[in-house]
């Protein structure tokens, strides 16, 4: 599939517990499905072509013998079908039988892999029919091939060297040491799990969380395939429950008691770019065989989900449960600044807009957090020429209903004043007549910041910081940023969060009412009915979109083309293909151009996996180049 997409599947097929040509057929037929839905990698049951409640049927050299040429049936009757196909069987060697899993690709089988570890408690007695892996891989004379035999085997993609894949069987994931943490740490990206783990009250729950587990610690997509229905149930029932999960996070999961496949589209562009920004995640191949194949993307379109709004959980208690989170590591935050130097009052510029709304919410908390009155908190309103009356008096009521003192100053002689001073046309509606709003501004924070021996909390967040939507020394300087790693979309759930627990239904009607106001810094005066005329994201674009935009490609290190892509699939029912390519083309433009003002931006918390802090995740020089990106666009028209 295209960017990095490959579509895995997890088959529970019917079988008959010692029929090796019936589940060898069924076992077609699910890969045959298979590809017809896209897959490119399939994984069976353990011991699936035999069953695996066999018992001591398999000191039967008859089940032993059909086992195997009913994989080379297999391997004959799929050798036409672009899939790769991991599949459980029996297989004796130098007189030892092994619990194998076969990984075949069109017509031939690239490697046999035995189980490491076998359980030999309560209701498994595996070491009464087979022995452990062999420490060092071989290879054998297998159905006519030489065939790697052993565990430390990667199949790796020679035109796509992100698809690494490697296989570990059932009781292995539940060892103490993986097997598959070794596979990770020597480079695959994918394990394969086919696994016979019965059914018991409770078992499923702990299942799934060690394949969310694992996938999350060895940074890997897994696919946990198991016995179903049709293994023998004369002491133990077989669900079918299958799994497949992507760092930490199940992408799908079967009904179970119910034989079935399941489909996922893992990632592995992504997983190769978790890895490398993991400085913990130390590769060493040391003595792995790598078994390379010329892999055959198919031209599929990719189904998974695209989140358009990543920075924000879709369940509404996650939501719930991240944006308390999130206010308390702001208030934290704040409360240790103002306790580390010692003072008892904070300055803030309140324009009844989203971000300084958020951010005297948190000053508040803050307060009560360091058990200061919140009188302390001064938050100074500095109306000029595009101030409309809606924002004007949200910033007063919510300033008073949080029992915040007020300061009002009207900037607008001042700024007057300095047009003359500098020499500026009041009517030139300019960059330069902007701007002298937003620093006129802070130098009044800031000086009512010394009066009071307190400090001046920024109110920029994150979005901002990345488009460089912010006045160098005006509103893009303060003494502390409590939205600095915030983004936009986020901000507005933060207040609904605050506007939705409230007991206060003052504070709830003001907070839903600049949850209402567009976007605007205010610095061009209002329409002839006096409406906000200066609507931000007519300028810089839609913030979610630039959201998307940044969590691709900061958090995840996505190249340009797969980000306009998955753009495309995140708002095909709102954004046309020219919109999303307009905007994007915009993001890199600003993101690169605008890295100086990030270079120097006060100190504030980070709350999320993405921030652009010079002091932490962000350091980028403030000359580098948009070129490599921008033609990668170019390429796209």
């Amino acid at each position: 599939m295209k960017y990095g997409f490959i579509r895995t599947a997890a088959a529970t097929p019917d079988i008959k517990v010692a029929d090796c040509g019936f589940n060898g057929s069924n076992i077609i037929e699910n890969i045959r499905k298979a590809a017809e839905n896209n897959a490119e990698i399939i994984v069976f049951p353990e011991l699936c072509i035999t069953g695996y409640t066999c018992g001591d049927l398999f000191a039967q050299r008859a089940l032993i013998s059909s086992a195997v040429d009913t994989l080379g049936r297999i391997k004959s009757e799929t050798a036409d079908i672009n899939i790769i196909s991991v599949i459980g069987l029996p297989f004796e060697y130098c007189s030892n039988l092994y619990n194998c899993a076969a990984v075949l690709y069109k017509g031939s089988i690239l490697a046999l892999v035995p189980k490491s570890v076998l359980p030999n408690y309560n209701e498994f007695y595996e070491m009464r029919w087979f022995r452990e892996a062999l420490k060092d891989t071989r290879i054998i004379d297998f159905l006519g091939e030489e065939v790697c035999f052993g565990t430390d085997i990667i199949i790796k993609s020679s035109n796509m060297p992100e698809l690494t894949l490697a296989v570990e069987i059932c009781e292995d994931l539940w060892s103490v040491i993986p097997p598959s943490s070794r596979h990770a740490m020597a480079g695959a990206n994918i394990i394969a799990n086919p696994s016979a783990g019965n059914e018991i009250t409770g078992k499923s729950i702990y299942r799934k969380s060690l394949v969310e587990n694992q996938s999350a610690r060895a940074i890997c997509a897994y696919i946990y395939a198991c016995a179903g229905y049709g293994e023998s149930t004369t002491d133990l029932v077989y669900s079918g429950h299958n799994i497949i999960s992507e760092n930490g996070i199940t992408l799908a999961e079967s009904q179970r008691f119910t034989n079935s496949i399941i489909y996922a589209d893992v990632d592995v562009c992504r997983l190769a770019s978790e890895r490398q920004k993991n400085s913990s995640f130390r590769t060493d191949d040391g003595d792995y065989t790598l078994v390379e194949i010329d892999f055959k993307e198919n031209t599929a379109e990719t189904d998974r989900f695209i989140d358009s709004a990543p920075f924000v959980p879709g369940d509404i208690k996650k939501r719930e449960k991240r944006c308390e989170e999130i206010m308390n590591i702001q208030a934290a935050g704040l409360r240790k600044r103002i306790e580390h130097i010692g003072c008892k009052n904070v300055v803030i510029g309140i324009s009844g807009g989203l971000d300084s709304t958020q951010a005297l919410i948190v000053c508040a908390r803050a307060f009560d957090m360091a058990g200061l009155d919140r009188k302390g908190i001064i938050a100074v309103t500095m109306p000029c020429f595009g101030t409309t009356d809606r924002t004007y008096n949200n910033a007063v009521s919510l300033t008073k209903i949080l029992g915040a003192s007020l300061k009002e100053i009207n900037i607008k002689p001042a700024v007057l004043q300095h047009f003359k001073d500098i020499g500026h046309d009041e009517n030139v509606k300019d960059l330069t007549y902007e701007n002298s709003q937003a620093r006129e501004r802070t130098m009044i924070l800031m000086d009512i910041a010394s009066i009071y021996n307190g400090f001046v909390v920024g109110t920029g967040d994150l979005s901002e910081l990345a488009l460089g939507w912010a006045t160098y020394n005006g509103d893009h300087i303060s003494m502390y940023g409590v939205n600095c790693s915030v983004p936009k979309t986020l901000i507005r759930y933060l207040i609904q969060y605050e506007a939705d627990t409230t007991k206060d239904d003052r504070l709830r009607a003001v907070l839903r009412d600049i949850l209402d106001t567009p976007v605007s810094p205010e610095l061009l005066p209002p329409d002839e009915e006096g409406n906000i005329a200066q609507i931000t994201e007519d300028v810089v674009g839609p913030y979610e979109l630039h959201d998307f935009f940044l969590y691709n490609m900061m958090r995840l290190g996505f190249e340009p083309d797969k980000i306009y892509y998955l753009a495309q699939k995140a708002f095909k029912d709102k954004y046309d293909k020219a919109t999303i390519y307009k905007w994007l083309r915009n993001f890199y433009w600003r993101f690169f151009s605008q890295q100086f003002k990030r270079s120097c931006i006060p100190d504030g918390p980070k709350v999320g996996s993405v921030s652009l802090s010079p002091r932490g995740d962000w350091r980028m020089p403030s000359d580098a180049m948009a070129k490599i990106w921008l033609d990668k666009l170019e390429e796209l028209e």
